[in-house]
């Protein structure tokens, strides 16, 4: 997998290429000479994340310009507070400036997100997961943005852990013939299976799964799946999870609680640049 500060750079790159294409002539409009000193503010609470994306937005265009960080990742943050200060050359801040807030806000609002979730676990011994569905090719970055709200991470992809799900299990016969060639083709690997149903968490157990995920269960079923359980493997609820129910579940003793609304349905915290 690639190291998280090349991952950075590959996607500043592509995002300024994106942005600035040929160049950017609105900012020609103003004198290659001038310099200038700005400041970012959020205009509302939050978790900050993607401090090292601005850096690098800013350092590719004009390593000349001087950044000043008020914050570091996973720092809460209040309503009209200053994130950071940014001097030199104003051609070089003004294209930078929408990259640089776009990966900080988006950044920050996934962290945000998961720190509200997080927040509703407290003092429970469940976990909060995230999941794959994350915006394309920011898979890694939003994996990070769920750790700095205090969440923890699922599998990275397809290649990392087994979860055999129900499709995975019509075509291969049934969940035990699914883990035993789980086990035979990659030994190392959690294996984790998606069940519907109580006599399938059974099944599943039975045949040597690491982890069960009890899909869309009621209530009442992961009460039920918890005490059949016993504490043989860890249990993991997903579908249907929101900050109405999600302390409830976790009061049934489940390890793990798996929410994709953490990194797909997000507010993208809203920061304002100024120059002073």
């Amino acid at each position: 997998m690639m190291q998280f500060s090349s991952l950075i750079k590959n996607m500043v790159k592509e995002a300024l290429l994106e942005d600035i294409g040929s160049g950017d002539i609105t900012a020609e409009l103003i004198s290659k000479d001038k310099e200038v000193r700005a400041r970012v503010i959020t205009r509302e609470s939050g978790i900050i994340c993607g401090v090292e994306f601005v850096r690098e937005v800013f350092n590719q265009i004009d390593p000349s310009l001087n950044l000043e960080f008020d914050v570091l990742d996973g720092d809460r943050v209040s309503k009209d507070q200053v994130l950071f200060k940014v001097s030199g050359k104003a051609r070089s801040i003004l294209t930078g400036e929408r990259t640089a807030l776009n990966f900080l806000q988006s950044l920050s609002g996934t962290a945000t997100q998961t720190a509200l979730y997080v927040s509703a676990l407290s003092g429970t011994k469940t976990q909060l997961l995230d999941t794959r569905k994350t915006l394309p090719l920011y898979r890694q970055a939003q994996k990070y943005a769920v750790r700095c709200g205090g969440g923890k991470n699922h599998r990275m992809g397809l290649f990392d852990a087994f979860l055999i799900k129900e499709n995975h299990i019509m075509a291969k016969g049934s969940i035990t013939e699914a883990i035993q060639e789980a086990r035979n083709l990659h030994a190392t690997k959690t294996i984790e299976v998606e069940v519907e149903r109580l006599d399938q968490l059974e099944e599943a157990i039975k045949a040597g799964a690491h982890m069960v995920m009890l899909d869309n269960f009621s209530l009442s079923n992961i009460k039920a799946a918890v005490m059949q359980n016993r504490g043989r493997v860890k249990l993991e609820v997903s579908g249907g999870v929101s900050l109405n129910n999600i302390r409830e579940i976790a009061a049934t003793g489940v390890d793990y609680v798996s929410c994709g609304i953490i990194t797909k349905d997000i507010h993208a915290l809203d920061l304002s640049m100024r120059l002073v």
